[in-house]
């Protein structure tokens, strides 16, 4: 699957048998899931229904699987569920998604599995096997190169 994988792989599942012991107690509600809830009730502005209705089955499917490891490793429920705060007067055409660099990574999902996660990364499958590598920091706005000398740094 390539080195890079393999790497998170390992390194995910050495994590998760050293955090296996710190599991949340039974019944105990994890905050991502509270801001799941949260999520579910309604749609937020400036976003497409079918994608809002994408990202609650994507964040479920997600915390079911990798909400203690999340934790563990400080993702916050900005960095899975967050948005774009919409500007006071939008332009008709304004999208909260269309900001990457703002975005959680349960909006980016759309029905793609998460594989491995680290404490700044996270392994996005596509349909045929092919890898995304989601960072929580430091994500790139959208825009063209020479929007900003630091692309030429």
């Amino acid at each position: 699957m390539g080195k890079y994988l393999d790497a998170l792989k390992a390194k995910s599942s050495s994590d998760q048998s050293a955090k296996s012991d710190i599991s949340p107690p039974f019944g105990r509600i994890s905050r991502f899931s509270r801001t799941l809830r949260v999520l579910e009730s309604r749609c937020p502005d400036h976003v497409d229904v079918a994608r809002w209705q994408q990202c609650v089955e994507d964040g479920r499917a997600f915390l079911a699987k990798w909400s203690a490891q999340a934790e563990a490793l400080g993702w916050t429920s900005a960095d899975l569920f967050g948005l774009h705060t919409p500007p006071a007067n939008p332009h008709p055409s304004y999208r909260r998604l269309s900001r990457y660099d703002q975005t959680g990574l349960c909006w980016l999902l759309e029905g793609r599995p998460v594989v491995a996660l680290t404490e700044a990364t996270a392994a996005i499958e596509g349909p045929t096997g092919s890898i995304t590598v989601y960072r929580k920091h430091n994500k790139p706005a959208l825009g063209s190169l020479g929007d900003s000398l630091d692309d030429f740094e």
